[in-house]
């Protein structure tokens, strides 16, 4: 059984930082792509940052580049969003999901999400 399980969210100020973690199982981790997706309230959920099963390639929505960083830990099955220079257009339940596609990026086999709010 497929199961996501994010957690790292909270409430930070404006500038500041926060890491997100999802731990993943049911799957050969290290075979499958990794994203991070996030939905604001009233607002369609997005892609926010990839990481490629090759351990190398790595690709981010333009609004988080240079603040975000994506990574993975393959020994422990998870992936890894580090959130710096957090503004308040960042504040979403963030998710994070095995990729069925790179480009453009699909996820699938959903977390349950963790709430990330900054405020001013």
């Amino acid at each position: 059984q497929v199961q996501l399980v994010e957690s790292g969210g909270g409430l930070v100020q404006v500038g500041g930082s926060l890491r997100l973690s999802c731990a993943a199982s049911g799957r050969t981790f290290s075979r499958y792509n990794m994203g991070w997706f996030r939905q604001a309230p009233g607002k369609e959920r997005e892609f926010v940052a990839a990481f490629h099963w090759n351990g190398q390639n790595t690709v981010y929505v333009e609004s988080v580049k240079g603040r975000f960083t994506i990574s993975r830990d393959n020994a422990k099955n998870t992936v890894y969003l580090q959130m710096d220079s957090l503004k308040p257009e960042d504040t979403a339940v963030y998710y994070c999901a095995f990729l069925s596609s790179w480009y453009p990026p699909v996820g699938n086999s959903w977390g349950q999400g963790t709430q990330v709010t900054v405020s001013s």
